[in-house]
């Protein structure tokens, strides 16, 4: 029987985390599957942004804060979510960094602290997650994972952020080297690729918007309804068939967009979640 339309993207009952969920693209995030009526809790370094990032979104989004630049960070935030839940529906590694330097000058640090944060703590925080994800899946409704990587990762940008682009297409493929695993245990593992949304680290799209619009297809910013329904989609049984799949959100700057169209700043490069 098929399922009511309604229910296709409900996610009442469920148990979320989001990572980097006190701003930008984890907010709005969090925001929407607070709304469709999930249990969320919000994780970010920021202790003070990330309670009042939880306080925001009503009774039902929990601060837990952590610093996810090491294993160590990993695992507290997993043994925090252990003390509260028996289980994990969805996760959301949407934290992120990013580092801007011309190619000799770029630092190691500005390396390693990308690439820890991009890369490395996504997949150490699904692999302590594993048990609580596994304790929510079933074949009929799938746990589910969301990494948040960027158009950087599938296409070349003109900007200097050689850590950033190589994490975020590494953490796509990721995606699907961790998702051909975890459906053995019916976890769905998926990625959502954005474009330009403004936020505070993508001050190009946040601060000239009019500048930045005229280089999408869509002649638009990303809004954050735009990405909730993204996130949503593969959260709930609307997504429950994709598998190692990443979602491209970009207003058609990747797919849509003639070469040598550069008719403004490219500012979809700026994406840095």
């Amino acid at each position: 029987m098929m399922t009511e339309p309604r229910q296709l993207f409900s996610l009442e009952g469920r148990v979320a985390l989001v990572t980097g969920g006190s701003r930008g693209i984890g907010q709005m995030i969090a925001a929407g599957f607070a709304a469709q009526g999930a249990r969320v809790y919000i994780a970010a370094r920021n202790a003070q942004a990330c309670f009042e990032a939880a306080a925001a979104l009503g009774p039902n989004a929990f601060a837990m804060p952590a610093d996810l630049g090491t294993i160590e960070g990993c695992e507290q935030l997993a043994g925090d979510l252990r003390e509260r839940e028996a289980r994990l529906d969805i996760l959301v590694n949407n934290a992120g960094a990013a580092w801007g330097a011309p190619f000799a000058d770029f630092p190691e640090k500005g390396w390693d602290k990308v690439m820890n944060l991009n890369l490395k703590s996504p997949f150490f925080l699904i692999q302590k997650l594993a048990p609580l994800l596994k304790a929510a899946a079933r074949p009929e409704r799938p746990a589910k994972v969301i990494n948040i990587g960027s158009v950087d990762g599938l296409r070349l940008s003109d900007w200097e952020t050689y850590s950033y682009q190589a994490s975020k297409a590494a953490l796509h493929y990721l995606t699907r080297v961790v998702g051909a695993r975890l459906i053995l245990d019916h976890v769905h593992v998926n990625a959502i690729a954005p474009g330009a949304f403004p936020s505070k680290l993508n001050q190009a799209a946040r601060d000239h918007a009019e500048t930045v619009s005229a280089s999408i297809p869509a002649r638009r910013l990303g809004e954050a309804e735009d990405m909730a329904a993204a996130a949503i989609y593969l959260a709930a049984r609307s997504g429950d068939y994709l598998v190692g799949h990443t979602l491209v959100v970009d207003g058609g700057v990747t797919s849509a967009r003639l070469p040598g169209d550069h008719r403004a700043i490219d500012a979809a490069a700026l994406n840095h979640t």
